[in-house]
């Protein structure tokens, strides 16, 4: 049967080189990358790093120091008229608002962030980023591995597509956790920004500790979960390799 779609052979060779290419790689990356990395991964979480269990050792001294109270026998002596911000309330009378104190630069030069969490994070960060790659080239693989769409005998296509899926919620999960690092360190940013305006409040201190010790739990827990992910995809995919590699039995085999 002649083919309905014209392909130049060049180009045909070369995907075809492809294809080849993708299919050794993701068979290597199952049968034996996700075994080493699981295992380098229970190995790191029994590192001292990330095995801290008083909590105190991870926080990072805020040196922005306390002014000195000013005191005023009116609230609007040494202020400018111009410069008093005040509100005016529903009833009419008005009331005088205590503004933050005005951030032109940090008096000790730039606040440096946690050294101790950074360290770890630079470490969490290129595992995120080797499971999203591997996924995505064992979830390629799978996918190529598709036969054409036909009427009944759709077991094994089934199972394929179960694979792909679980690949692609892995992939979805460690980019979630890139996303949960830019958000600790935005939240951490915000809430040191507020003690420099506002150095007399301590909540702001304790929670800029609070959300130290929290991102310090779930990193703790990311390793974890790649871990996890390595062993289910790699327990997932041997386990169901016939059918993946083979998804459609032949009417020779239907007969035995």
């Amino acid at each position: 049967m002649s083919s309905l779609l014209k392909v130049d052979n060049e180009i045909k060779t070369k995907v075809d080189a492809f294809r080849e290419r993708i299919s050794a790689e993701a068979e290597d990356l199952v049968a034996n990358f996700f075994p080493k990395k699981l295992l380098e991964l229970d190995h790191f979480l029994k590192d001292p790093c990330i095995n801290i269990t008083e909590l105190k050792e991870i926080h990072s001294e805020i040196n922005l120091t306390v002014p000195d109270p000013i005191l005023l026998s009116n609230l609007n002596d040494g202020l400018e008229g111009q410069n008093a911000k005040k509100r005016k309330l529903e009833d009419g009378s008005r009331e005088d608002i205590v503004t933050g104190t005005k951030v032109f630069v940090m008096p000790g030069g730039m606040m440096k962030c946690n050294t101790n969490l950074v360290e770890l994070i630079e470490k969490v960060k290129p595992e995120i980023r080797t499971l999203i790659e591997k996924c995505n080239t064992v979830k390629m693989w799978v996918q190529l591995l598709i036969p054409r769409i036909e009427d009944g005998n759709n077991f094994g296509v089934s199972i394929q597509e179960e694979t792909v899926a679980e690949l692609r919620t892995v992939e979805g999960e460690a980019a979630s956790y890139l996303d949960q690092i830019s958000r600790y360190y935005i939240t951490r940013a915000k809430l040191v920004s507020k003690i420099a305006k506002y150095p007399h409040v301590e909540d702001y201190r304790r929670t800029v500790t609070e959300i130290d010790e929290k991102e310090y739990i779930s990193l703790k827990i990311i390793v974890s979960e790649l871990r996890n992910q390595y062993v289910t995809l790699h327990d997932m995919i041997l386990k169901n390799i016939e059918k993946i590699k083979r998804p459609r039995s032949s009417n020779t085999d239907a007969l035995y």
